[in-house]
């Protein structure tokens, strides 16, 4: 606003003061034609000394004085800038005459010629600032009229800036607050959303981070209760067994040192798959990529399978395309991922039943997929299967499960080969785990 008022009162003083000298110079121009009749009448500037001030007489039309044909405005255009009394007239050696006394040469300035002579200077002294009476109401109007828009432009403008930064730092500060709130710890914390703008989307970002850190917090309790669990039953057997050792209650025989050595192979595997799970998950897991024949890695891992199944009393299927499927991937890990497919599947399917592992040719990938009977799984915790430490059934029995890692390890090693890894109900009434793996295009 003070740009603004500054650029009205430069824009008043030099336009509108302009405009006044401008409109001032037209009617000099009409009163300097009777200026020349006057004198050529008289033969000097002498007559304007008379009492019946003539000089005054010349500057309107006379009564008998023919008007051009726009009227009486056209001949003397009226005086609304002071014209009048700011005219003024020299002689031929720039000597006052008559009207208006401090003016100069350096004035707007126009000659009267007669018969071809400069006999004297009509002169128009300028306005310098607005002075009159009437000018200075009109100069008063604009500089009120200016304050008042003025005035109101600072008030709307602080309405709205009121209203807007009311809108805009409500939910920011509740965003802050909620903030605070989940550094402390509290995950269940969320902030009200409303509308669609740029502060609502953050809003719901904030809730989407709220509850993923909410999930990460119950995953990271649920993995400590598992681990204690899962550690504390081996860990619990070995006690017992070697206080009864101690005590003379069981006999240090065959059977016992069978016992301890199958507790601790169980205590190993699951450190190992702890081990193998956290550097899966933070990527730090080997692999040392190379051409791979799945119909040959398949193959050798079911007939080291084949005899356990057998004995579980499950009935034990491959299905093997005629020619060779070949991948880039590391033998070693794939062979740990269908390791774990087949023990999981034998681990969990109730006897007698049945497991089947088919590799066939999927559009720009293999497809490996372990089909198994009973029991099977609800549509809603098919999802969860990759989850450490889940398993389906309700009770924790060891003799029945594994630990639960298995699958979860499963699909960051085929994550690691830019595979897809998911699990669907099965033809045979349990759970079908499918794989596919991108094809190594050989050249021909």
């Amino acid at each position: 606003m003070l740009l603004v008022s500054g650029a009205t009162r430069w824009n008043f003083e030099r336009g509108f003061l302009g405009y006044l000298n401008e409109l001032a110079v037209e009617r000099m121009d009409t009163v300097l034609p009777r200026l020349t009749q006057a004198y050529a009448q008289h033969r000097d500037w002498a007559f304007l000394g008379e009492p019946s001030r003539p000089w005054y007489k010349l500057l309107r039309p006379g009564p008998d004085e023919p008007l051009p044909p726009g009227g009486l405005d056209e001949a003397l255009p009226p005086d609304l800038t002071g014209a009048l009394s700011r005219l003024g007239l020299l002689d031929d050696r720039q000597r006052w005459v008559a009207g208006y006394r401090s003016i100069d040469m350096t004035m707007q300035h126009r000659a009267v010629v007669v018969d071809g002579r400069t006999v004297g200077w009509l002169v128009l002294a300028p306005f310098q600032s607005v002075a009159d009476g009437g000018d200075q109401r009109f100069a008063i109007g604009q500089w009120r009229t200016t304050l008042v828009a003025a005035l109101v432009a600072v008030l709307l403008a602080g309405l709205i800036a009121w209203w807007v930064s009311h809108r805009l730092l409500a939910p920011v500060k509740q965003i802050a607050a909620a903030t605070h709130q989940l550094t402390r710890g509290q995950h269940d914390v969320r902030v009200p959303v409303h509308g669609s703008d740029e502060v609502a989307q953050l809003g719901r970002d904030f809730n989407r981070m709220a509850q993923t850190l909410a999930r990460n917090e119950e995953a990271r309790r649920a993995f400590m209760a598992d681990v204690s669990h899962e550690l504390r039953t081996p860990l619990a057997v070995l006690r017992g067994e070697l206080e009864a050792l101690e005590d003379g209650i069981r006999p240090l025989n065959q059977a016992a040192v069978s016992s301890l050595q199958g507790e601790v192979r169980q205590l190993g595997k699951l450190v190992d798959d702890l081990y193998d799970l956290a550097l899966s998950d933070v990527g730090a897991l080997t692999y040392h990529m190379e051409p791979v024949d799945l119909v040959d890695l398949v193959g050798r891992t079911s007939t080291t399978h084949a005899r356990s199944f057998e004995t579980a009393g499950l009935q034990f299927t491959l299905k093997l395309p005629d020619s060779a499927a070949a991948v880039e991937a590391d033998p070693a890990r794939l062979q740990q991922l269908f390791d774990n497919l087949l023990s999981n599947s034998r681990l969990y399917t109730e006897t007698p039943g049945q497991v089947t592992l088919a590799l066939s040719a999927a559009p720009g990938s293999w497809q490996i997929e372990v089909q198994d009977s009973p029991p099977g799984l609800p549509i809603e915790q098919l999802a969860q299967l990759f989850e450490r430490f889940f398993r389906g059934e309700n009770s924790r029995n060891r003799a029945t499960g594994g630990a639960g890692l298995g699958l979860a390890i499963a699909r960051n090693i085929v994550a690691a080969h830019g595979g897809q890894i998911e699990a669907r109900p099965s033809p045979l009434g349990g759970v079908s785990i499918r794989v596919k793996l991108p094809r190594l295009e050989t050249a021909s």
